[in-house]
């Protein structure tokens, strides 16, 4: 449904704070996004975009096989980090996870178990489109995984 005229073009990408760049990093290239660039964020301009003031931060970029989606990947070095939401429940306020759709949901699981991943609650069949779980991934972030079961 679209209300009115919108000056929006597209979602660039979603952003996540962590504390090992690296173990992030190795995670999400074995759920399958590539490693767009790794880069160093700071100076006077970057503080004012994010309201922190003097800042260091060290990024890297993943992106989805299809190129449309982009999950940024964050570790701050200055200034600290000052709140931890990495292990809030399902239903807390904020941020809630990344869905990721996946063409073999138990191969993914296997691979990702491997690199610390655990299943939050279980793997679920909604109707006769999707399996679909919440993973816990590096650091305890909250991923959803989703495979495509209509027509197969």
């Amino acid at each position: 449904m679209k209300s009115g005229k919108s000056n929006l073009k597209r979602m660039d990408n979603v952003g996540i704070v962590v504390e090992s760049l690296d173990e992030a990093v190795v995670f999400f290239t074995e759920l399958g996004l590539n490693l767009e660039g790794r880069a160093m964020v700071e100076g006077e301009w970057a503080g004012r975009v994010t309201g922190l003031g003097t800042q260091r931060v060290e990024i890297a970029m993943m992106v989805t096989p299809d190129g449309h989606n982009r999950l940024e990947i964050s570790r701050f070095l200055t200034p600290p980090v000052v709140a931890d939401h990495r292990n809030a429940p399902v239903n807390a306020l904020g941020y809630l996870r990344v869905m990721f759709a996946v063409e073999d949901l138990d191969e993914t699981l296997d691979r990702l178990y491997k690199h610390g991943a655990q299943l939050v609650g279980e793997v679920v069949q909604y109707e006769d489109s999707y399996r679909l779980c919440y993973i816990r991934g590096p650091e305890g972030i909250l991923i959803g995984l989703a495979q495509e079961t209509a027509n197969q």
